[in-house]
């Protein structure tokens, strides 16, 4: 198992995903958004490999990794490193993940 570390900006995209979802479908929702995001945070950290290396790829990107959260179109972006996950952002599947996961990596 290796600890998920999770940035503060993914912190907030997780956030706001939750409230978006609280005001678009209610308490209930809401709380089934922050389960299901936080249940894909603890596969990951059990099985760091199990994300897909796809878009890292296209996005040069080396070592990136998305994981979808169960029942919502959202992806986990992460890095793994020897001793803990970098996780980078919470992004839904409608964003231009592309474009911003590219601007993240570009003021690095």
């Amino acid at each position: 198992m290796k600890p998920a570390v999770v940035r503060p900006q993914a912190l907030r995209d997780q956030q706001g995903e939750v409230r978006h979802h609280r005001q678009a479908g209610g308490t209930r929702v809401a709380v089934r958004v922050t389960k299901a995001t936080n249940a894909a945070l603890d596969q990951i950290e059990l099985d760091p490999g199990i994300g897909t290396p796809t878009l890292g790829k296209r996005l040069g990107i080396p070592g990136l990794r998305t994981w979808r959260v169960s029942k919502f179109p959202l992806l986990w972006c992460y890095l793994e490193f020897g001793e803990h996950l970098d996780v980078v952002r919470l992004l839904g599947q409608s964003q231009d993940i592309t474009a911003i996961l590219g601007d993240d990596f570009a003021s690095n």
